[in-house]
């Protein structure tokens, strides 16, 4: 991901570093740091979800973070923000011991955009094994960024 955020000068946000508590049916976790990740996220029109894949899932912070998506869905406050998620280009990075991402991995992803009203802008992997290898793996990244810049254009 550093590849492509370096290409297209972007933010990257580790979600590592937020404190994001998994979703409650109760809402009682409001004062954790998903409503303004969330806030600077929907001011941009592209949005690139990146994660590693573990036996063919997301990581736990990504599941988190789509899972935490339901706020906006469900607090009738928060609604006009989910809303503005609608018609946004969305984008998935990701990293595995495979050649190929899992159907089952790429559909959730597809579905969950769908779900949104969010474009499925594309996928780009790279199996990573052995490491992130410049000389094997910029190719993707960059093929990549050059969709990214090119949706981004055509906006």
């Amino acid at each position: 991901m550093d590849r492509i955020a370096s290409e297209l000068n972007i933010e990257l946000v580790d979600l590592a570093e937020h404190r994001m508590s998994s979703y409650d049916y109760d809402h009682l976790n409001r004062d954790d740091d998903f409503e303004p990740l969330m806030e600077r996220v929907l001011a941009h029109d592209q949005i690139i979800f990146a994660t590693p894949i573990y036996w063919y899932a997301v990581s736990p912070a990504m599941k988190v973070l789509l899972d935490r998506i339901s706020d906006l869905l469900e607090l009738p406050e928060l609604l006009p923000a989910g809303r503005r998620l609608r018609g946004k280009n969305a984008y998935v990075v990701c990293t595995s011991s495979s050649d190929e991402p899992s159907v089952a991995f790429t559909e959730a992803f597809r579905e969950t955009f769908a779900y949104l009203g969010m474009h499925f802008g594309g996928v780009a992997h790279v199996n990573c094994q052995n490491g992130y290898l410049p000389a094997v793996h910029d190719a993707e990244a960059l093929r990549f960024a050059a969709v990214v810049r090119k949706a981004a254009q055509a906006r």
